[in-house]
């Protein structure tokens, strides 16, 4: 039961399941002092008048409790006659339960009890007492909390120290005052006192993240020592074409810093594994699409991977209209790239007669083989699993392709610490001349009239207009408008022939959400009405206007991507919020921050914190499932000291060989047999 309900295998699993919260026993309460209903309270007192009294269905026990202040009464419904045989009338117990008041009656249900031994001035050991997690399936099966906290009591009477054994060596304890391991566990299932709990704390968050970070930082320096990347010694002919003719703009300096580091990785002969963060619209591909040339110029292939169709055929269309007049030989590769197409692509790509693949994760697949694939970049790359990654690297029979992974996602720094602490880190935060930040207002439904009459004027302006609904068909259970009724509302007050409207939805067939984009984009419909399939892709420069149906229904990370498709040209952008008028705490704060900020970062990390982080550890992208009490919100500082002290560590003994640093190596051994290691990946 223990192994399916929690994934306890072991008597050691067990020990690093904790509790989730608990109950102060150290505070005792007097009897006259209670006075809520519900209200847990801790009492010490005689017992007395015990007695079975017959209820409708079944007999009850009864008996009162006194101390100096007064009686309450307690009752048992359940193992009445068992429970009479353990209790013992004129002994003095601690006692702790729920009440309840009724017409004035104070009772306690069920309470739990404990003789104190000898005479009534000797105190009771009280606690501050685990409560652990359970399921409906345990409790039935009499494995609830209360089971597991007396197991793990008899674990650690018969367990001898050494069986916990130490994890970090003694000089480490000392300098950062650190609880040993056994004391933590010890500790952290029953704390004597708020200090113990706090110091169990402390040590096994430490811990977490320390062998974490020890983890993640050894794996970056392998790679770093042993792969070997493919040296583009030289910037050629097609990109100093498209540099000085193509271009036509002048880069930020936050783009022109990541180049020069990007160029840095691919010259050193190193293995370049590097994440790109940079806000919606800050140029990013346009760093992708140089890097690329700087490959294609040293005699190798790329590919560019985005998460959708839609998104990886607009890098395909801007891309090969960026490269116009560049020798750049492109393709693109697709679900929906068939038959005698998609057979003679794989040839040309094996033969070498491709420069540049752009595509889905189709470019994954198996047949799918490069001549000498020498960068590979993913868009958006959250969205692709680590196993994905991997695939990659059999692309090319040579070795490894440089990885450079890019985000519009900005990533809180101690998640980035963590979840991306294995690459090196390029951010991109500038936006290019000329880009006004979005103003973005939150409106109610009374203010609808006046949304209409200011989308009347930005049309008649030249502009167009976005309008993203959540919800595809009508919801008995949610109180959305849909993307259907919207659509509806709105010829209302933008009837045809006059004005024209594009629809997108998850739901259409790809050629014809195409179609229906390239009539935006074209200019020929001047609203475009979607779900969130706009959240990354379509890139439509005179768009102004983004209207969010519904914003308390998204997430903060989706409302800053939506807001992103607009703001892409020179004129004043705009994004406005529609909500109801009914608000969660939560739903207030995200509504709030976006109006109040453009900044992508403090966005995230409002979201985290609204949010928490998800898992890391693993394969699944999104989180850290082996960590049981560290947050990557709150506990920022411990986490800056574990990684400061691991890039301490390391720089001095790169391969923990020292004396002093045996108990490490030795805990990283069985850490590594535990989890397949990605990192070499990214």
């Amino acid at each position: 039961m223990l192994k399916k309900e929690l994934g306890v295998y072991s008597l050691s699993d067990l020990l690093f399941e904790f509790p989730f919260r608990y109950v102060d026993k150290t505070q005792l309460n007097l009897i006259k002092d209670i006075s809520s209903d519900g209200e847990s309270v801790m009492l010490k007192g005689t017992l007395f008048n015990m007695r079975h009294v017959k209820g409708k269905r079944s007999r009850r026990l009864v008996a009162n409790l006194k101390d100096s202040s007064g009686i309450i009464e307690l009752v048992w419904f359940q193992g009445a006659s068992w429970i009479h045989t353990t209790l013992e009338e004129g002994m003095i117990y601690t006692c702790y339960g729920k009440v309840n008041i009724y017409n004035g009656k104070k009772t306690i249900p069920h309470p739990e009890l404990e003789a104190v031994a000898g005479h009534q001035k000797v105190k009771t050991k009280m606690t501050m007492d685990p409560v652990y997690h359970s399921t409906e399936k345990l409790n039935a099966k009499g494995l609830d909390g209360k089971f597991r906290k007396k197991v793990i009591q008899s674990i650690f009477k018969q367990m001898d120290r050494a069986e916990l054994y130490e994890t970090i060596d003694p000089y480490l304890i000392k300098k950062l005052k650190l609880c040993s391991r056994f004391q933590s566990i010890l500790w952290i299932h029953f704390p004597q006192s708020q200090e113990q709990l706090d110091r169990a704390t402390k040590r096994i968050k430490f811990e977490e993240i320390f062998f974490l970070q020890l983890r993640i930082l050894l794996s970056k320096e392998r790679r770093r020592s042993k792969l070997r990347g493919f040296i583009f010694e030289s910037v050629g002919s097609k990109f100093l074409k498209f540099y000085n003719e193509n271009l036509g703009f002048e880069l930020t300096g936050a783009q022109k810093k990541v180049m020069k580091e990007i160029r840095a990785d691919l010259g050193s002969g190193v293995h370049m594994n590097r994440l790109l963060q940079g806000d919606v619209g800050s140029g990013k591909t346009i760093v992708g699409m140089m890097s690329i040339l700087i490959a294609i110029d040293n005699g190798y292939q790329s590919c560019l991977l985005a998460p959708t169709e839609i998104l990886a055929y607009q890098h395909y269309q801007s891309i090969t209209e960026s490269l116009k007049g560049v020798a750049v030989r492109t393709a693109f590769l697709s679900g929906s790239v068939k038959g005698k197409k998609r057979k003679q692509l794989f040839q040309f790509l094996e033969q070498g007669d491709i420069d540049l693949l752009i595509g889905t994760h189709a470019i994954l697949e198996d047949p799918v083989l490069f001549k000498n694939l020498g960068l590979a970049i993913t868009d958006e790359q959250h969205r692709f699993g680590v196993i994905q990654r991997a695939k990659l690297w059999n692309k090319n029979p040579a070795g490894p392709p440089h990885i450079l992974v890019m985000t519009a996602t900005p990533i809180p720094r101690t998640l980035a610490m963590t979840l991306y602490g294995d690459l090196d880190v390029s951010v991109i935060d500038e936006l290019p001349k000329g880009r006004k930040p979005v103003k973005t207002v939150h409106m109610t439904e009374r203010h609808r009239p006046e949304s209409i009459e200011f989308m009347h004027k930005e049309i008649q302006k030249g502009r167009q207009i976005y309008i993203v609904f959540p919800l595809i068909d009508e919801s008995a259970t949610l109180d959305l408008q849909n993307l259907q009724t919207g659509y509806e509302d709105l010829l209302q007050f933008f009837p045809k022939p006059d004005f024209q409207i594009s629809v997108v939805h998850g739901r259409m067939k790809a050629k014809d959400k195409e179609a229906e984009m390239k009539r935006f984009v074209d200019h020929k419909t001047q609203i475009m009405v979607a779900t969130t399939v706009i959240e990354v892709g379509v890139n439509v420069p005179n768009a102004s206007i983004m209207i969010i149906e519904n914003a308390e229904r998204f997430g903060l990370s989706q409302l800053h991507q939506l807001r992103g498709r607009v703001g892409r040209g020179a004129e004043q952008s705009y994004c406005i919020l529609m909500t109801g008028y009914k608000l969660s705490k939560n739903a207030k704060e995200r509504i709030q921050t976006m109006c109040n900020t453009n900044n992508g970062f403090e966005i995230a990390e409002v979201d985290m914190r609204l949010r928490g982080h998800g898992d890391i550890q693993g394969t699944q992208q999104s989180g850290v499932s082996d960590f049981k009490l560290i947050s990557l919100i709150s506990d920022q500082v411990i986490i800056e000291t574990a990684r400061n002290l691991a890039l301490l560590i390391l720089d001095e003994d790169p391969d923990l060989t020292e004396d002093k640093h045996q108990l490490l190596k030795n805990r990283l051994k069985k850490i590594n047999f535990k989890f397949k290691d990605w990192g070499l990946i990214s």
